[in-house]
């Protein structure tokens, strides 16, 4: 058989796995929305909570109201509330123009013991800015499409009302944050290498630093988030990711420039460039092994593949075998990831890519910086 005959089976496996997992989800879905109707929680969760609410404990949510699932959890945390004969919880809900580090100052402002982030990454990101260096805890209640930190701190996915237990009566636990600034936009360079000048969000037009907690990226990864349909996104949530990255298959490898720390700056060739704060991916997949949430670094990975799809073949075999533990030692390697960890990095693209901070695209860059705030945050997880 050529190799071209290889191929198509092996697209005709990924379609199968593809439209097996969409059904998975969309069963998930339907049973999600059906807990959330049937409202209250276990007698256990009761008790747990009535210990929250004699401890004199205030909790805040800052939801998304444009997930599908935040009304009817609003209903639901209402209906707990007055089973239990506690006060009404604050409910506030993010906008277009302030996506919840306002909110979250609000709630902070007004004597909130935790904040829980009620929606996806953005929610969770804009939720963890407003609380950083306050030592107010963050819970979450994850309803979004890549649920990043919610996977790598093993908080339940799929039950919002567990995760909502664990938001108010977890441990708590003092995790980095990892912040990316944008120096220099693509549109900015002199010699008209950008798409389009408004090709930045609004809330990028001035240099500030933008938080991410779990992955930064460059390269492939940011295009496949700019790329993604937000239908397909609604529909079968993270695979939406995996059908855009299938259009940039055979982009062209981008050179960059990196400086880590005090070092003299390299110049590569690569396909993405991660910058993590841990490395746990929807789909099992780990892209940095060794990142650990509270470690005080930054972990980085310089994905390349080359040769077509035989590089993409072996760089995937590359990504499972890490997450299983196994080192590949396979040499020559046309596709793989280098490790290493920094507490700054600097990062020139001379001919622009897109970036994303956990899955949200800031815009396409010419220059960036990123940097890790040590212990900067407080998170609620399970009890041990």
């Amino acid at each position: 058989m050529t190799w071209v005959g290889w191929v198509a089976i092996a697209a005709g496996v990924l379609a199968v796995a593809a439209i097996c997992i969409a059904v998975v989800v969309y069963r998930q879905q339907g049973s999600l929305h059906r807990r959330l109707e049937s409202g209250g929680v276990s007698a256990g969760a009761r008790g747990l909570a009535r210990e929250v609410d004699e401890g004199g404990a205030l909790v805040a949510f800052v939801a998304n109201p444009s997930k599908p699932d935040a009304a009817d959890l609003h209903e639901a945390v209402r209906r707990t509330a007055a089973e239990l004969g506690l006060a009404e919880p604050l409910w506030l809900e993010t906008t277009i123009e302030d996506p919840g580090v306002g909110q979250t100052r609000e709630a902070v402002a007004a004597g909130a013991d935790v904040v829980v982030a009620v929606g996806g990454d953005g929610t969770v990101r804009a939720v963890a800015e407003g609380l950083v260096g306050t030592s107010v805890p963050m819970g979450l209640v994850p309803i979004g499409t890549g649920n990043l930190l919610a996977r790598n701190l093993d908080l339940p996915l799929g039950n919002p009302l567990a995760a909502l237990r664990i938001a108010l009566t977890g441990n708590d636990r003092t995790i980095d944050v990892g912040w990316l600034r944008v120096l220099r936009f693509e549109s900015e360079v002199k010699d008209k290498v950008a798409e389009a000048a408004d090709d930045r969000p609004a809330d990028t037009n001035q240099p500030r630093d933008h938080i991410f907690l779990v992955i930064a990226g460059l390269g492939f990864d940011a295009a496949m988030v700019a790329d993604a349909d937000p239908t397909l996104k609604a529909k079968v949530g993270w695979i939406a990711y995996f059908v855009a990255g299938i259009r940039h298959l055979r982009g062209d490898r981008t050179r960059v420039h990196v400086r880590v720390d005090d070092e003299k700056a390299t110049t590569t060739r690569l396909r993405s460039l991660l910058v993590g704060n841990c490395g746990k991916l929807p789909g099992g997949l780990v892209l940095l092994p060794d990142a650990q949430l509270d470690d005080g670094w930054l972990d980085l990975a310089a994905i390349d593949a080359r040769g077509g799809i035989a590089g993409w073949a072996q760089l995937f075999g590359e990504v499972v075998l890490q997450g299983w533990g196994v080192p590949s030692s396979r040499a020559p390697k046309i596709g793989r990831i280098d490790h290493r960890r920094a507490r700054e990095v600097r990062i020139v693209v001379p001919g622009g890519e897109h970036a994303q901070v956990d899955g949200d695209l800031v815009g396409r860059v010419v220059e960036v910086a990123a940097r890790v705030d040590p212990g900067a945050l407080v998170v609620r997880v399970a009890a041990a």
